[in-house]
Order: structure tokens, then C-alpha cells, then sequence
């Protein structure tokens, strides 16, 4: 029973320590003509999921996702809570009922920072380590 309560401990401590390890390992990012500095994880969620397509202090912001790779999932688990299986049939429900349209698509963390530098009012997401020089960074709250 004592081994028993250490691993799951161990477990529960584990699993804290790689959520933080990937919380640092994707980075937010917009086009300088987003007025924003930061983001709350809901309001993220909400124009990443099409329910709002602005920021508060920011206008309207244009939705880049990753086709794959480790920054897309990350993204994905972290913020939006789906596989990108669920995040693909949830887009394409938007579409057929005419809710939404589907996010313009990258295949790199290199595509994603030059759209965005090149994008007024883009937002989208690298890795954690990506150089995202022409575009801002906002810090999650």
C-alpha cells in the first residue's frame, strides 16, 4: 500500500511537471497590427473555436493553424482541449451549418510566423524555441 500511494504520487507530480514543461513549449502569436500584449486562456479558446472573432483591445483577429507537429498538438491539448481529429470535424460542422469557415492552414512554424508577420490582424502559434522575429508574442494569462 505505501509503494502504492509513492507512484501515484509520483504520477500526479509527473504529470504537473510535463503540463509546465508544455505550457512553455508554445508561444501566441499576432501580427503588429494586433493591439493586444496579452490573452486569457477563454478568450484564446473562444477565437481559436470561432465563437468571437476579436480580441478584447484588438479587433478583429484572422485564425492560422498548423497542419501538424509538436507546436499543434501542444496547442491543441493545452488550450482547446481536442485532437485535431475532434478541432478538423468541429471545423468542418462550422462550415456545413454556415457558422464559420474553415482557418487558414501552415504547414511549419516557420509558414506560421511569416503569415502572421504578413497578416494584418493574425493570430496563430509556434513552438516554444521558434524565432518569431516581425510578429509580437502575447503572454497568456
Amino acid at each position: 500500500m505505501k509503494y502504492l500511494k509513492m507512484f501515484v504520487a509520483a504520477a500526479v507530480f509527473g504529470g504537473l511537471a510535463l503540463m509546465g514543461v508544455q505550457a512553455a513549449g508554445v508561444k501566441i502569436i499576432v501580427n503588429d497590427s494586433v493591439g493586444a500584449t496579452s490573452v486569457s486562456v477563454d478568450d484564446l479558446r473562444s477565437v481559436f473555436l470561432q465563437e468571437k472573432d476579436s480580441l478584447a483591445g484588438a479587433g478583429h483577429v484572422e485564425v492560422v493553424i498548423e497542419k501538424g507537429g509538436p507546436a499543434h498538438e501542444a496547442f491543441l491539448k493545452q488550450y482547446l482541449d481536442k485532437s485535431d481529429s475532434a478541432l478538423q470535424s468541429y471545423y468542418r460542422s462550422l462550415v456545413f451549418t454556415g457558422k464559420g469557415s474553415m482557418p487558414k492552414t501552415v504547414g511549419s512554424d516557420a509558414e506560421m510566423v511569416a503569415y502572421v508577420a504578413k497578416t494584418k490582424g493574425a493570430i496563430g502559434y509556434v513552438g516554444g524555441d521558434t524565432a518569431a522575429d516581425g510578429v509580437k508574442t502575447l503572454q497568456v494569462k
